[in-house]
């Protein structure tokens, strides 16, 4: 790709909170700042990444299928300590590159949720390098308000649900690996958003407004149900079980949760 086409995606991404359109719309994409092995200059680039245990991501180094490696990857060989951003939140991370069975097995999950990954290793003549980003600290979302604060994590919880059910739609019979990680992640972030809430939010909010009692008892019932919904869908991912109908129908239920907690609260945390 272009320094032009990179520099178009990197100001539509940074403009956008994350959303893009053309060659990246609907990927899980992310904004890669490294420092040059040589120059020591900073250097951006917009990579798509595949979600990982925990808070870590993959990236691979495909260069489009190209003989070399990609210039970032030489950067972050010389220096690990890079800059992310997913739209949400700017964080410094720590590269790894990835070498034998756990590169291995990576690389297949890829491969696996996108036969294109192995199409351009064919191509390049070469073994992509697979590397893990590991956040070095929490950051909290980059918003001029808890209430937009808010509704950002919503947006990537909504952004994620619909990749994990076009996913879902195309696996067919097979559910792969790499899906069930991305379903797992989106689950467990869910989980702890509401662990956050109703331990520390709700308890602000219910002291400084005492008339959203009843709004923030039905926010906690929500959450107990999200739980259920939350356990049901990592089950149909999982196994397959209810099909795409089944699916579509429990991130229905969860987007509907979230649009009613925004409804509730935003106002009141933008003031």
């Amino acid at each position: 790709m272009t320094v032009d086409f990179n520099q178009q995606v990197i100001e539509e991404f940074r403009a956008n909170r994350g959303r893009v359109g053309g060659y990246f719309a609907g990927a899980r994409l992310i904004l890669l700042t490294t420092t040059g092995a040589r120059t020591g200059a900073r250097h951006t680039v917009p990579l798509g990444y595949l979600p990982d245990a925990g808070e870590r991501i993959i990236v691979i180094g495909s260069a489009g299928g190209g003989r070399r490696h990609p210039a970032w990857f030489r950067n972050l060989v010389a220096n690990p300590r890079v800059s992310v951003e997913d739209g949400m939140r700017t964080y410094e991370a720590e590269a790894e590159v990835l070498t034998g069975a756990e590169r291995d097995e990576v690389f297949a999950r890829a491969v696996e949720a996108d036969r294109g990954w192995a199409d351009y290793e064919e191509k390049s003549g070469r073994v992509l390098p697979v590397v893990a980003l590991a956040p070095v600290e929490h950051v909290p979302p980059q918003a001029s308000s808890p209430g937009e604060g808010l509704r950002l994590i919503h947006d990537a919880f909504r952004r994620e649900l619909g990749i994990i059910r076009e996913e879902f739609a195309k696996a067919g019979p097979g559910l792969g690996v790499q899906l069930r990680i991305n379903c797992l992640n989106v689950c467990q972030g869910l989980e702890y958003h509401h662990k956050m809430e109703d331990g520390g939010l709700f308890p602000a909010l219910g002291e400084r407004y005492p008339e959203l009692e009843s709004t923030l008892e039905r926010l906690r019932a929500e959450h107990e149900t999200v739980a259920a919904l939350v356990a049901e869908l990592q089950q149909a991912v999982t196994a397959g079980t209810g099909g795409r109908a089944e699916v579509d129908r429990l991130i229905e239920e969860l987007e509907a949760h979230l649009t009613y907690e925004e409804e509730q609260l935003v106002p009141l945390l933008t003031g």
